[in-house]
C-alpha cells in the first residue's frame, strides 16, 4: 500500500483535467495533490500535480518493483526513493521539490504547501 487512502492530498477519483482545474482555482504556489494516473501503469500507479507560477505540472510518480519503493519523474541515477506515496509528500513539504518544464526547459522549485481538495 502505498499510505494514500487516508490522505487529505489523495484525489482518488480525479482525472487530470479536474486536478488541473482544481490547481488553477486554488492559483497559490506550491498548491497540490496526487490522482491516480491515467495509464493504469503498475509501474507509474499516481500523479504529483503541482501548481507553480501560474502553471501546473503533472509529475509521475513511479513504484520501483524491484526494491518496492517509490521515485518522481522520470529513472535518473543517484535517484530519491521513497518507502511511500505519503513520503514522498512528506518529504517535499520540508525540501524543494524541483519542477522541469520540458517545453521551455526551464526549471523551477517549490516545495508542497497547500493540498487542494477536489469537490
Amino acid at each position: 500500500d502505498a499510505g494514500v487512502q487516508s490522505k487529505a492530498w489523495y484525489a482518488a477519483t480525479c482525472d487530470r483535467k479536474t486536478a488541473e482545474d482544481a490547481l488553477y482555482r486554488s492559483n497559490k504556489d506550491g498548491s497540490f495533490l496526487i490522482r491516480k494516473s491515467s495509464g493504469q501503469d503498475s509501474r507509474q500507479p499516481y500523479t504529483l500535480v503541482v501548481f507553480y507560477n501560474r502553471r501546473v505540472y503533472n509529475i509521475p510518480i513511479r513504484f520501483i518493483e524491484s526494491t518496492r519503493q517509490y521515485a518522481l519523474g522520470r529513472e535518473k541515477s543517484g535517484e530519491e526513493r521513497f518507502d511511500s506515496v505519503a513520503e514522498i509528500v512528506e518529504n517535499h513539504q520540508h525540501t524543494s521539490l524541483v519542477l522541469i518544464d520540458s517545453q521551455n526547459n526551464t526549471k523551477d522549485s517549490t516545495k508542497l504547501k497547500h493540498i487542494v481538495r477536489v469537490s
